[in-house]
């Protein structure tokens, strides 16, 4: 799979640009603010139906335009297919693959598979648990549509259940039989969801581990480590044990939505001991091993864009990166620079065809 060309129309810096693209590697050099990285963010909108860096679809439009449109021609499983994508301010965002309208924009998810690696991604690290649980998420859902749909249900479930709470608290009541219908809901959804996240971590950690390995080229130990109340306890009990807390509190203080990951270099946090560029490098390898865990679930590689990670890793890291995609392990790459000089360099040690666009100011020069 590839993306054989890009169409914008007034796309956040962009009056309008069309890229013809190499189905290897296509690099986006230019300065700083030039608008590299929001031809990125279009490539994602084409495979998520939404941004990766601002998820208010209305602000991704030119200023003092009315809407937005992000086109895109894929080559897959050796056909062309198209896919278009309008924000228009006050009305629905429409998604359209080969000109049918989707329904529900939940169906494109894993269609067009796609990994990226931003700067943004430090948020894993410095971020709360939300973040790094939307990771796992939306790693296991690219492959997973009953995954998906049962944390769409389960979010759904616990929004309910904390509403209850808080209409209990207001009007000074408690009604068991209702809150028990929302408990065997949750229960059984956050069992799926569990145990999809268990089998996840045990297939994931010794690729991400490998990984980090091959980039970093030293005998440090870094590890993933899951973290579920649900590990001890079934939810059940949990609901239970809670009840009293939760209407004190007027929401839900336990279940999946409670999970986290926990980013380990040895014994220590990698937030609190990792050095820079040991958190860089922590960070691709999670992004590469989330290539690997999606490319053998749907037997096609992904999409992969890498957004200016070239800088703050020094020439050895920079070196094993070049080195593995050398061992063409990955298909179509899209990556950023502001650099042209080291862009050449390194595409230049790579055995591929390469496209180098230059960015100025929402202009493909």
């Amino acid at each position: 799979m590839h993306l054989k060309s890009l169409s914008l129309i007034s796309f956040k810096n962009y009056d309008e640009a069309l890229l013809e693209f190499s189905s290897t590697i296509n690099c986006f050099v230019g300065n700083n603010g030039s608008g590299k990285t929001n031809l990125l963010d279009a490539i994602y909108y084409l495979c998520f139906c939404k941004s990766y860096f601002n998820s208010v679809d209305t602000q991704n439009i030119l200023h003092d335009k009315p809407f937005f449109v992000v086109e895109g021609v894929f080559q897959r499983n050796e056909q062309p297919e198209k896919v278009f994508c309008a924000v228009k301010k006050g009305q629905k965002k429409i998604v359209k693959r080969n000109n049918k309208e989707y329904d529900k924009l939940v169906d494109h998810i894993g269609v067009f598979p796609l990994v990226i690696i931003s700067p943004s991604d430090r948020d894993l690290i410095v971020e709360g648990s939300d973040t790094r649980r939307k990771f796992m998420d939306g790693v296991i859902a690219q492959s997973n549509k009953v995954y998906l749909q049962n944390l769409l249900k389960y979010n759904q479930v616990l929004s309910q259940r904390n509403a209850l709470l808080k209409y209990f608290a207001a009007n000074r009541i408690y009604d068991p039989l209702s809150i028990q219908i929302y408990n065997e809901q949750m229960i059984d959804l956050a069992s799926s969801i569990y145990n999809a996240r268990v089998d996840f971590m045990k297939s994931f950690t010794p690729v991400f581990q490998k990984y980090y390995r091959a980039i970093s080229d030293s005998t440090e130990l870094v590890d993933l480590v899951y973290r579920s109340q649900l590990h001890e306890q079934s939810l059940t009990e949990l609901l239970k044990e809670s009840l009293t807390k939760d209407k004190i509190l007027q929401y839900t203080t336990c279940g999946t939505h409670k999970d986290d990951l926990l980013f380990k270099i040895g014994d220590y946090s990698i937030k609190k001991q990792g050095s820079q560029g040991q958190q860089k490098t922590y960070l691709i390898a999670l992004k590469l091993a989330q290539f690997d865990f999606i490319k053998n679930l749907v037997g096609y590689k992904p999409l992969l864009l890498l957004d200016d990670i070239f800088d703050k890793l020094d020439d050895a890291r920079v070196e094993a990166i070049v080195s593995l995609v050398s061992e063409h392990h990955f298909g179509q790459i899209f990556i950023t620079d502001t650099h042209k000089s080291r862009t050449q360099e390194i595409v230049q040690k790579i055995d591929e065809s390469y496209r180098i666009f230059d960015i100025e100011n929402g202009e493909v020069i």
